[in-house]
């Protein structure tokens, strides 16, 4: 099971709304624990030593049946007619939003401020890993949707871009 495999698995739980999930295969356990009064999710994720070779049970077998959601894009445009002219950018991963590279420095983009397409607009990080949201269109940021420091969903609207 790679990183992907439980990062979808991640994203599963949080949507259907499960306090707990077990996964067991003979290589590998996952234990995946939300709370409604917690903010986090948690993730335990264990490799148990195999003596002799043993093929691992499908990842499909242990998920319903509904495809993964392929990787969306982060840019799409707003359905709502006061911003049907921005273009929204959003999560690729769940995890906490971080707005400033370290606690001391200042935040990456300001509302009013204008971006190009490969600027980073934030971070996220997602199982003690930090990922770089980059902006995928150039523009002027119009609107901030997400604090500091709070956890995002997957395809959670995060900014509001003014292309024009």
């Amino acid at each position: 099971m790679d990183l992907k495999d439980i990062q979808n698995l991640i994203k599963f739980v949080a949507k259907s709304g499960a306090s707990e999930v077990k996964l067991e295969t003979d290589d590998v356990k996952i234990t995946i624990k939300t709370g409604s009064d917690e903010k986090e999710s948690t993730t335990y994720v264990q490799q148990v030593p195999v003596s002799a070779p043993v093929a691992q049970a499908p990842v499909s077998a242990a998920t319903p049946a509904a495809p993964a959601p392929a990787q969306a894009p982060a840019t799409e445009t707003t359905a709502s007619s006061d911003d049907s002219k921005y273009i929204t950018i959003k999560s690729p991963i769940i995890g906490t939003l971080y707005r400033k590279p370290s606690p001391d420095k200042p935040v990456f983009v300001e509302v009013g401020q204008t971006v190009k397409e490969g600027d980073v607009l934030c971070i996220i990080e997602a199982m003690k890993l930090f990922n770089e949201i980059e902006s995928e269109v150039s523009g002027k940021i119009v609107k901030v949707l997400v604090d500091d420091s709070s956890p995002v969903e997957f395809d959670q609207p995060l900014f509001l871009v003014d292309p024009s």
